[in-house]
């Protein structure tokens, strides 16, 4: 098969998604496929032009768009993927946009039932007047240390902790610079777990071993420089839990992937408190996917291969159509 890889993108997640492309392109050589890479530069445009780039993909069996964050994983390429009529990895336009945005993904896990980190949406004059924003933090019960971040986006770009008012209104807006929506939310002391989720071509969605991430101490907290800079981070898997514990993550990351609407593959992110009920903090529908990335290091647990993973994907998308 011949297959698109479409990789950069204009998100400040542009470099995580060339590294994402490499590895994968490798895996697609591996399984005895054609890798096509494609890449959208920076400013947001098809580096072989864009009518070249529609030829391209319908020239291909099958795209995966290994971009992150805004343009790449928000449904706008998802969207324009199925004009072409192009069967591509991952999930659609709809769990795409939704599963980006930070605010509307908790609103409707919130609406299933599903416990999601406690915050409030800050938008309009919010991010500018003071005492409208305090008030909506104060209503909603929320008291420092809080952290703050981009209504959209990954890779924790723009995410920063605050722990007074002058920190809170710098983090704010910092966060407005990369997003309209800013989320702002309740610091949740625990462990922090991550689940990879994948789809099978029979349908059927199943759960790796869960990770534990043990943030880089030197570090604020999980930020880009612990996740990508930092060899004093540690990921550990499969992450040491009881049978109930494990079991119930393994239970709500398959209900938070059906309740979006997902399809292919994700990666949803708890908070787990010492003295209370496991919360989502986060789903990536299309998750870094270096050989290092959390994901594949999940499904590596499991027993499967980065390649075997890949061609999970690939033979997935291509039954879905």
């Amino acid at each position: 098969m011949k297959v698109a890889i479409v990789v950069g993108g204009a998100s400040p997640e542009h470099q995580v998604s060339l590294a994402s492309g490499k590895g994968i392109a490798k895996a697609v050589e591996i399984l005895g496929h054609t890798a096509i890479p494609m890449v959208i530069d920076a400013d947001g445009n098809w580096v072989d032009g864009q009518h070249e780039a529609i030829e391209i993909l319908q020239a291909c069996d099958v795209t995966i768009p290994a971009l992150h964050g805004e343009g790449g994983e928000d449904g706008r390429l998802q969207g324009f993927l199925e004009q072409l009529h192009i069967p591509y990895v991952g999930s659609g336009i709809a769990a795409s946009a939704v599963g980006l945005d930070k605010h509307l993904t908790k609103a409707v896990l919130r609406a299933h039932g599903i416990a999601v980190t406690p915050g409030v949406t800050l938008r309009g004059a919010e991010l500018t007047d003071t005492e409208a924003g305090l008030q909506k933090l104060k209503a909603a019960g929320l008291d420092f240390p809080l952290f703050v971040k981009p209504g959209n986006g990954g890779s924790s770009f723009g995410v920063s902790r605050a722990t007074n008012l002058p920190t809170l209104l710098a983090a704010i807006a910092d966060a407005a610079v990369l997003d309209p929506h800013v989320l702002v939310e309740r610091e949740m002391v625990g462990r922090e777990i991550d689940l990879a989720v994948l789809e099978f071509p029979d349908g059927r969605i199943e759960t790796a071993p869960a990770l534990e991430i043990h943030a880089d101490p030197n570090q604020p907290f999980f930020d880009a420089t612990a996740k990508y800079d930092s060899a004093a981070t540690r990921f550990v898997v499969p992450a040491p839990l009881d049978a109930e514990l494990a079991g119930r993550l393994r239970r709500t990351a398959i209900d938070v992937f059906e309740v979006l609407g997902c399809a292919g593959l994700a990666r949803v992110d708890f908070f787990v408190p010492s003295d209370g009920e496991p919360v989502v903090n986060e789903i990536n529908t299309f998750p870094g996917f270096t050989p290092a990335s959390q994901f594949p290091r999940m499904w590596a647990a499991a027993g499967m291969s980065y390649a075997e993973v890949v061609d999970t994907l690939i033979r997935t998308a291509v039954a879905r159509g």
